[in-house]
């Protein structure tokens, strides 16, 4: 055993997992990044998690803090530090059904939580697969399939539980620690260890569901007819589009969701769609949400899919931003181009509500390169991009840096989440990222 890990608490005996034991394998990476951390705690209340950062700072191991397997930025993990693994928390209970209030713990996947809360009726919108953890969407953002109908993520939190870098447990609601509860809903991750929320669902039946393709011009009229149909789209509809050239011809494949069940709400969400240029539908029908977020989703994360991601938010899509959309994706080196709706729903709060302050802005763009150590294929086709966004989201970000914290968190926002950032983390225990 590594010198510095001779001594386990006592009341972490049998959580902590090193490289010579059997679990580690499965334990060292997240889905985007291998990882060699000396240690892996699998705390298994908010009492462990306490335990585990006191172990980390005896020890003097970095620490980095996993609730599921997908970020993007690799931080589930690292080289030689100490990995606090939150999956046993997984509890999902319903708190309240009149008011749909929902208890989730940090370390479930999202898959989990579909099938936990589907027998009631009700949903929570949250990441694009079932596989994701809570945690990491719900301190970060939200950008899921109901995005639209629903809002992020965060904007449904009313409560999180939080272990402070000190090892100190508090629940953080309106009343009591709104601070905490501000900072934690959009810079979490800065701040302390969230063992679980407290959030408000949304009644949901069966939704509407259809994929669909659409050539693409070199021009991108096909991607501005989109935005255009989006911005004018009740709020049911809600799209995700992923562009894929081969040679000099471009196509978009478009996920889109109707948080509906009724066939005439569907079609009409979705017929504006079939106007958008050549259009064809592969598939079509009415299902339940947890067809989504799956648990056919639910695999170990060992490193599979390393990549490098930017991102960033725009207001509208310009001829400019649709060309330079449509350049990169057809580019030489081409990069793998997402673009995700938002408008509906998550205009509705202010931008001073929570530490999450993007509030008008229409699409998200979400670009990603394979493999990862060609950042300079990214950074070729993200700079003509990068122009036309106005904002980020922190938690499509593999390389953040102070550049990308003044983008997530802009302005006076900014300045709060660092003050907040100091005030709940003074030795930097947990802080992701820039900025000092």
């Amino acid at each position: 055993m590594n010198a510095t890990l001779d001594t386990v608490p006592t009341g972490l005996a049998g959580k902590v997992v090193i490289p010579d034991d059997r679990r580690y394998r499965l334990l060292r990476s997240t889905y985007t990044t291998v990882g060699r951390p000396a240690a892996v705690v699998l705390p298994e209340s908010a009492g462990d998690v306490a335990a585990a950062l006191r172990f980390a700072r005896e020890t003097g191991l970095r620490v980095a803090v996993r609730s599921g397997g997908h970020g993007l930025s690799g931080s589930g993990t690292n080289e030689g530090g100490l990995v606090i693994d939150l999956s046993a928390l997984h509890r999902v209970d319903v708190l309240d059904r009149g008011s749909r209030l929902v208890r989730v713990e940090a370390g479930a996947r999202w898959a989990q939580v579909a099938e936990a809360l589907a027998p009631h009726g009700l949903a929570i919108s949250s990441g694009d697969h079932g596989n994701v953890g809570v945690g990491g969407i719900a301190t970060g953002g939200g950008v899921g399939w109901l995005v639209r109908q629903y809002g992020l993520t965060v904007d449904h939190i009313r409560a999180v539980e939080v272990v402070l870098p000190d090892g100190t447990f508090v629940r953080a609601d309106a009343e009591a620690e709104p601070d905490l509860l501000w900072v934690m809903r959009g810079a979490g991750a800065g701040a302390g260890i969230a063992v679980a929320f407290e959030i408000e669902a949304m009644e949901l039946g069966d939704i509407g569901y259809a994929q669909l393709v659409a050539a693409v011009d070199p021009a991108g009229e096909t991607l501005r007819r989109w935005a255009d149909v989006m911005a004018r789209a009740p709020r049911e509809l809600s799209t995700a589009v992923m562009l894929s050239s081969q040679g000099i011809s471009t196509a978009a494949f478009i996920t889109a969701v109707v948080s509906s069940d009724s066939p005439s709400v569907i079609r009409d969400a979705l017929e504006p769609l079939l106007g958008i240029g050549d259009v064809t539908v592969r598939q079509a029908h009415v299902g339940p949400y947890t067809e989504l977020v799956a648990s056919l989703h639910l695999h170990a994360n060992a490193g599979q899919m390393p990549s490098s991601t930017t991102n960033g938010l725009l207001t509208g899509m310009t001829p400019d931003a649709a060309r330079a959309l449509v350049t990169a994706s057809a580019a030489p080196d081409p990069v793998l181009i997402q673009l995700r709706s938002l408008g509906g729903a998550t205009h509705d709060p202010a931008p001073s509500a929570m530490a999450f302050a993007h509030r008008h802005q229409n699409t998200l763009v979400v670009a990603s390169a394979f493999p990862p150590d060609d950042r300079a294929t990214l950074a070729a086709a993200w700079t003509p991009l990068a122009r036309h966004t106005d904002g980020a989201y922190v938690n499509f970000e593999s390389a953040p840096d102070e550049a990308t914290f003044a983008r997530a968190y802009p302005g006076p926002t900014g300045t709060r989440v660092t003050d907040l950032w100091k005030r709940y983390d003074p030795d930097r225990v947990l802080r992701p990222q820039p900025p000092a």
